[in-house]
């Protein structure tokens, strides 16, 4: 894979980020084995995140991301789950909104912590591994040194907000939602839809079981 999807078990924002191999993730890592624009933004919307805050644990303050009860249990758009062949999730009326917006986002954060004016794209030493984004100077070094995604989500810029409103909108759009619909709303037509597809798990196991007695 050219790359894959990774969040924190434990943070105080809930951020999906890219990773490439040589880069291994570790066991503080959720690692979602997927490389496309589409799975990227179908996790990093506040609807996912509505979810994985209601069903996931906590540490402290901290929100954990519990896989087993977050990624697991949620009911992603018709036709977008996860075990659908991408080149069929891809042909669902909103998935191009969605990638766009997901990728879009993606370049707009990295952008952020790595402005081309004030870094130098350095050979790494060990071939294989990306280059090196080093500042370009003592006063770039101290202004990256406080530019991290925390810092970025605790006091979001419009860019940002303005980024994610549009893939929250792209998003809703697979579900047929409105792009405002509140919290409460989200949360109970997500349970609707776990509820359904549960259900659905459930009459298949038993026709299987039905079928061999």
């Amino acid at each position: 894979m050219s790359r894959y999807i990774v969040t924190p078990e434990t943070a105080q924002h809930r951020l999906f980020v890219w990773l490439s191999y040589p880069v291994l993730p570790d066991k503080n890592l959720i690692v979602v084995p997927r490389e496309d624009d589409l799975m990227f933004g179908l996790l990093h919307n506040r609807f996912h995140e509505l979810w994985a805050l209601r069903k996931g644990s906590d540490l402290e303050d901290r929100p954990r991301y519990t896989h087993t009860s977050t990624f697991a249990t949620f009911p992603f758009p018709a036709g977008m789950t996860p075990d659908v062949p991408l080149s069929e999730a891809r042909a669902h009326p909103s998935a191009e909104r969605i990638e766009q917006a997901a990728r879009r986002l993606n370049e707009l954060r990295v952008a952020w912590l790595y402005p081309e004016n004030r870094v130098t794209r350095t050979a790494e030493v060990v071939s294989g591994f990306p280059a090196r984004a080093l500042p370009n100077g003592p006063d770039a070094a101290r202004e990256l040194s406080s530019r991290t995604l925390t810092a970025l989500y605790n006091e979001p810029p419009a860019w940002l907000v303005s980024a994610h409103a549009e893939l929250d909108a792209a998003v809703a759009g697979a579900y047929q939602w409105a792009a405002d619909i509140s919290e409460t709303e989200v949360l109970s037509e997500l349970f609707r839809l776990n509820q359904e597809r549960a259900g659905r798990q459930v009459d298949r196991v038993n026709a299987i079981n039905a079928a061999r007695d």
